[in-house]
């Protein structure tokens, strides 16, 4: 069985974008980033992601220049590449990368299949589709690569759900990031 985790950049007031949907100029890892992202998603097997997400990541199989950057950015290429890819998307009508599969909505019994089916990590990136997964109890874990920016609004990471968390590492970076990485103990949606 897989472990299902919510991971991204986000900024330290808690968004993964600001209030016109920007973020590349503020969450560019360095190298030394990026080699501990590269090592998490070694032990990748499926990402799950919504259209937005998706049409992003999709560079590191259709654009040689990104996958070219740096000998890290090639690593990450290939872990990429490896792995199975779930888009979640009302509005995509196909899709671009290899061992990639489409679906009109997300569906939280398949969820749990992928996951239980999983011969390694599942990660579901971008914060609309990874709301599904925390509102349906589905997320194990939660990796934060908190930026030190604070944005004063935007796409928040979380949905206002209440999580309680254990503190399972942490890791400071030289650009000033800080890698957070939670094993989610119980959530439940909060009342109005």
């Amino acid at each position: 069985m897989g472990t299902l985790v919510y991971s991204m950049q986000v900024s330290l007031d808690g968004y993964v974008a600001d209030a016109t949907g920007e973020f590349a100029s503020w969450a560019r890892p360095d190298e030394q980033v990026l080699t501990a992202i590269n090592d998490e998603h070694s032990k990748v097997s499926t990402y799950l992601l919504g259209r937005r997400m998706y049409q992003m990541m999709a560079v590191w199989e259709t654009s040689p220049e990104v996958i070219k950057q740096s000998p890290r950015s090639t690593e990450f290429a290939r872990i990429w590449q490896g792995a199975d890819k779930v888009v979640f998307s009302r509005t995509l009508e196909a899709v671009e990368t290899s061992r990639t599969q489409l679906r009109a909505q997300f569906d939280p019994e398949e969820v749990a299949e992928i996951k239980a089916d999983a011969q390694g990590n599942v990660t579901i990136d971008g914060p609309t589709v990874a709301a599904h997964a925390i509102r349906h109890g589905l997320v194990d874990r939660i990796d934060m690569l908190v930026c030190p920016i604070t944005l004063g609004g935007g796409l928040r990471f979380l949905p206002e759900h209440r999580l309680n968390l254990d503190l399972q590492h942490e890791q400071r970076f030289d650009n000033g990031m800080v890698q957070l990485r939670y094993d989610v103990v119980s959530s439940r949606e909060i009342s109005a």
